[in-house]
């Protein structure tokens, strides 16, 4: 049996990191602060130690006393985690930190791996905590990898795009599936074609274990569904997971602008294309789940949790005045 030890491991792509380990056999450890309610309490094969990954002594102390085989980084979001991680797992069989795709910083179609441009990190950019500076952060946490490897270090990256599924704090796609259950129409950005490439989080897990067993020390690997629908096609495909029909309305820039709404105003809308290359990762073996079981599992748990995502884009009443304005015009 090997020992997994999870830094993070209890909201999204932790807790289905843990449960795709458990799956292979794995005994697992969690290490965090223990502030989110932790869903393998009850679990003989799940451990918690409690602790700030933050604090150096912490961590440090977790892994002398835990001595795992695997150690799968969920929650470094400043490169000085990856450079303090990697120096305490120095000795493991594999780290894997889990980048973003947000890391690099050129706009090409399809984004890969040691070609397309990292985003550059300053002194500031490192130790801020804004948005603006995530994909920054995580592409230097990529080049604390690359450091670690070149010391012998047996550490690796994996870079998802957005991800969905069950237990998505985030509640991007949850506006998605909300308005699609409850309403015969709505609306969506532009004419519905813009590109942004998704995964769901069971598939992030299982790119995580490939990539620990079977990934390269200093490589980083790219994860994306194998088919990357655009936005209009993403809106049918849970139409049908939720057995409904639905009329959408598709409307310009200078139509959003009418009720003072833009198009960025949606979640999951991409001005430009956003796409991985994911050839290096399914040439380890690995595939992504057929988006129709995958918008099942989302689906159900979105029915069963209190989640709508309806914070992340317009309001329905002003998706309606809209809907009533092109009518009109109409």
């Amino acid at each position: 049996m090997t020992h997994a030890l999870i830094i993070g491991g209890t909201r999204f792509i932790g807790r289905h990191t843990v449960e795709e380990f458990l799956d292979a056999g794995y005994d697992v450890t969690i290490f965090n602060r223990g502030n989110h309610e932790n869903p393998f309490a009850d679990h003989d094969r799940v451990d918690h130690v409690e602790g700030d990954r933050t604090n150096e002594a912490e961590l440090r102390r977790a892994g002398l006393d835990l001595d795992p085989d695997i150690v799968i980084d969920c929650v470094a979001y400043y490169p000085r985690d990856v450079h303090t991680a990697t120096d305490i797992f120095s000795d493991v069989d594999a780290y894997v930190y889990i980048s973003s795709g947000a890391s690099y910083d050129e706009e090409t179609i399809p984004k890969r791996e040691g070609e397309t441009a990292l985003c550059e990190c300053s002194a500031e950019d490192a130790i801020d905590d804004s948005m603006e500076t995530y994909g920054p952060r995580k592409a230097e946490g990529d080049r604390a990898v690359f450091a670690a490897a070149n010391r012998g270090v047996n550490a690796m990256a994996v870079r998802p795009p957005v991800v969905y599924g069950p237990h998505d704090y985030t509640e991007r796609f949850d506006y998605w599936i909300d308005r699609v259950d409850n309403h015969d129409r709505i609306v969506v950005p532009g004419d519905g074609t813009n590109l942004w490439h998704l995964v769901s989080g069971k598939d992030v897990a299982s790119a995580l274990r490939t990539v620990a067993e079977k990934g390269e020390a200093g490589e980083a690997y790219n994860v994306g569904d194998d088919h990357a629908p655009v936005l209009g096609e993403w809106v049918d495909h849970i139409a049908d997971a939720c057995d409904t029909d639905i009329e959408t309305v598709f409307a310009s820039a200078r139509e959003l602008g009418a009720v003072d709404v833009s198009l960025d105003d949606f979640p999951i809308y991409r001005g430009y294309p956003h796409l991985l290359d994911t050839n290096k990762l399914r040439s380890l073996g690995w595939e992504s789940t057929p988006h129709e079981e995958a918008l099942a599992e989302t689906v159900a748990d979105h029915r069963d949790s209190e989640r709508t995502g309806r914070e992340n884009g317009p309001e329905r009443d002003t998706e309606e005045r809209l809907m009533e304005v092109l009518e009109t015009v109409a």
